[in-house]
């Protein structure tokens, strides 16, 4: 599963590449990935992207007076494509891995992709990022630089629960995942299971 440090570097990635370039089209090839169906996906298309970032897990990217929020889910990707070319014949519905492509005016774009039977991938176009439920209420930025030993020892003070359930609620710290606190809490030499407060 794409976590903080993957999305981030696609934020930039996507951020460099888009930013300044218009919308051509956005094709829409997993009905299940939009979230949304106002405004539509293809209200994108005409206007310039102003820049792509990140807020936990979510790929935001501002287009003109919208928003295409993107959540990865645990196989969603991003693949870019200097070319795009068009779509492929026609697939049975969800047979494809790509759910999503945006095509810009140069040519070129990008596709959001996800592998396997499990389809949790995940768009929204919106009139503010804070219309995505997730999004609004996510906790603390580990990026941020409020994000210090302080202020993660505040919040593990507060909590009653297991520290890595406390680490992955998304509600708390926003971007960490499973591999990642996994990750921290042997370098710290923590067991997951230990209370947070402690």
């Amino acid at each position: 599963m794409p976590e903080l440090p993957e999305v981030e570097a696609l934020a930039r990635f996507l951020d460099e590449k888009t930013k300044g370039v218009e919308v051509a089209a956005v094709e829409v090839l997993s009905i299940a990935v939009l979230k949304t169906f106002d405004p539509p996906a293809d209200a994108l298309a005409g206007h310039t992207v102003a820049g792509a970032w990140r807020r936990g897990k979510f790929l935001v990217l501002d287009v003109g007076p919208l928003h295409l929020v993107l959540h990865l889910a645990r196989a969603g990707w991003v693949r870019w494509h200097d070319a795009l070319k068009p779509a492929a014949g026609a697939r049975r519905p969800g047979k494809s891995p790509i759910a999503l492509r945006v095509r810009l005016s140069p040519g070129s774009g990008f596709e959001v992709t996800e592998m396997g039977h499990e389809k949790r991938l995940a768009a929204w176009v919106v009139r503010s990022p804070d219309d995505v439920p997730d999004l609004a209420t996510l906790g603390i930025d580990p990026l941020d630089a409020a994000f210090d030993a302080g202020a993660l020892g505040r919040l593990l003070s507060d909590q009653r629960g297991q520290i890595k359930r406390v680490l992955t609620d998304q509600r708390l710290v926003a971007g960490v995942g499973n591999a990642y606190s996994d990750e921290a809490l042997h370098a710290a030499r923590l067991s997951p299971f230990k209370p947070a407060a402690n």
